[in-house]
């Protein structure tokens, strides 16, 4: 079985990863704070965060693409709601590979615990509101 996909919602989910993370980490949220405890520079040039950018489109689309994958495997399974096999799905995710790896690799590299409960509630953040695009917005004969 190939699960459905609805790929507006995939790039509408897209999208909004990209909009939490510029809010996220915008030096008036958490951007300073971020910054200070993950020994990141912010007065690099605009032209340095260029790749990074490219990378995050890639990896939100591939994030989106998969949890909407996932979604609607959990539907099919679940029945119910789509859009609760949605949120669901997303937060266990989340727990189970998203904050699990964070919390594993940053013990072993010593990251403050501010640091990873910070970019784990990001992650939760983004994954929760994809699923809610996704949710809300599922594959046709659904």
């Amino acid at each position: 079985m190939i699960p459905e996909i609805n790929y507006w919602a995939v790039l509408l989910a897209m999208i909004s990863s990209m909009i939490v993370g510029s809010i996220w980490y915008t030096p008036k949220v958490f951007g300073t704070r971020w910054a200070k405890l993950a020994n990141v520079d912010m007065t690099g040039s605009a032209k340095s965060a260029v790749w990074p950018i490219v990378t995050t489109v890639i990896v939100s689309f591939v994030t989106a693409w998969v949890l909407a994958g996932a979604s609607a495997i959990a539907w099919h399974f679940y029945d119910g709601s789509f859009f609760v096999a949605a949120v669901v799905t997303a937060i266990l995710l989340w727990a189970g590979f998203t904050a699990a790896r964070f919390i594993t690799h940053d013990a072993f590299e010593g990251r403050p615990t501010a640091l990873t409960t910070m970019n784990i509630a990001h992650e939760l953040v983004t994954l929760v509101i994809m699923a809610v695009l996704i949710g809300v917005w599922p594959p046709a004969g659904i």
